[in-house]
């Protein structure tokens, strides 16, 4: 007979380390988000307002919100990104960082004003995500979910639809252009930043590298790939 609630553990704990000795890689070639769409965000914020960013990862969406002045609850359940995440927002008074996860933030209830997700939201328990914001959030808390995606995609990134159409009901949905350029080893390092390829010394890792090469020499102008991407914002207060 299965066991499901060691089967729902086994499946947590993989989903928490998914990013497990990535976070270097994070940090050196994942991108940042448009500045038109971070504005966007704090234009819903006043100065008072206090963020939980839940999936905080290595800061890279943080960060952003932090340079306005908020106070943050940074909450990421990766130890090797969140020690990473201790030295991007060190210069941060106002910044919390908390070790925890999207269904089980051990935040206080009622205490956050904005609920932020970057990159993010497709990795969690949508429902238990929900009682979660109901919990920590003010009434009727504004949740936001921001990712980057393929300029001809945008919305209907299927890395992402399926997630964002399952936890909004009417949300307000804005794109904003964020071109992304690589030289050769940013490149490498920014799929080495995914989780589920190949780590060197993994299988596969020698062939899937190749493949990136390759694609650098085909697609490169004078040293340089550029990927047209847009930053995409969900927001909407639920209930």
């Amino acid at each position: 007979m299965i066991n499901y609630l060691c089967v729902t553990r086994l499946v947590k704990k993989m989903n928490i380390e998914a990013f497990t000795g990535r976070a270097k890689a994070y940090v050196n070639a994942r991108p940042g988000y448009s500045d038109e769409a971070v504005e966007y965000i704090c234009s819903f914020a006043p100065a008072w307002a206090v963020f939980a960013d839940i999936g905080a990862g290595t800061g890279k969406f943080t960060d952003l919100i932090a340079r306005y002045g908020y106070e943050i609850f940074a909450v990421e359940p990766n130890a090797d990104m969140r020690e990473q995440l201790i030295v991007t927002l060190a210069q941060y008074p106002k910044v919390k960082i908390v070790d925890g996860t999207a269904e089980a933030t051990s935040l206080a209830d009622h205490s956050v004003d904005v609920i932020t997700n970057a990159q993010a939201l497709n990795r969690f328990d949508l429902d238990k995500f929900k009682m979660e914001c109901l919990r920590i959030g003010k009434p009727n808390p504004l949740v936001i979910s921001v990712y980057n995606a393929d300029e001809k995609t945008g919305i209907n990134s299927p890395r992402y639809k399926k997630s964002t159409g399952a936890f909004y009901k009417t949300p307000d949905v804005r794109e904003f252009l964020n071109p992304l350029f690589f030289t050769r080893d940013k490149w490498l390092l920014y799929h080495l930043s995914m989780s589920g390829v190949p780590l060197k010394g993994d299988a596969g890792h020698d062939a899937y590298t190749a493949e990136l090469n390759e694609t650098f020499d085909r697609d490169n102008a004078d040293g340089i790939l550029q990927l047209n991407q847009v930053t995409v914002v969900y927001s909407e207060r639920i209930d």
